[in-house]
């Protein structure tokens, strides 16, 4: 069976236009998910501006590709993400974010 959603970044765009700018794909990874018949893939990507400053986005694409949904965190943002955890537990810990 063939996977709808290859793991490599090979003939995928390299750039990402975000709010701060235009940015270059450094890494990516995929997660390939299904919900009854529709398959997906929820995307997780690290980006660098010119300025080298590194962005976290986070999106998702269909069978069809195309990007989705994309949200965009600045390093200082995701500590901002990680102080609001540790008033939020649950999701630390189902983030494997959390004590223990």
């Amino acid at each position: 069976m063939r996977h709808a959603f290859p793991a490599s970044v090979l003939g995928m765009a390299t750039r990402a236009a975000t709010p701060w700018g235009p940015a270059d794909l450094v890494e990516e990874l995929t997660v390939p998910q299904q919900a009854g018949t529709k398959r997906f893939a929820s995307k997780v990507q690290l980006l660098e501006t010119a300025k080298g400053e590194r962005l976290v986005r986070f999106s998702y694409a269909g069978a069809g590709g195309g990007t989705r949904g994309p949200v965009t965190l600045r390093e200082r943002d995701i500590g901002r993400l990680r102080a609001a955890l540790a008033m939020h537990p649950a999701l630390a810990e189902t983030l494997g974010l959390g004590p223990g």
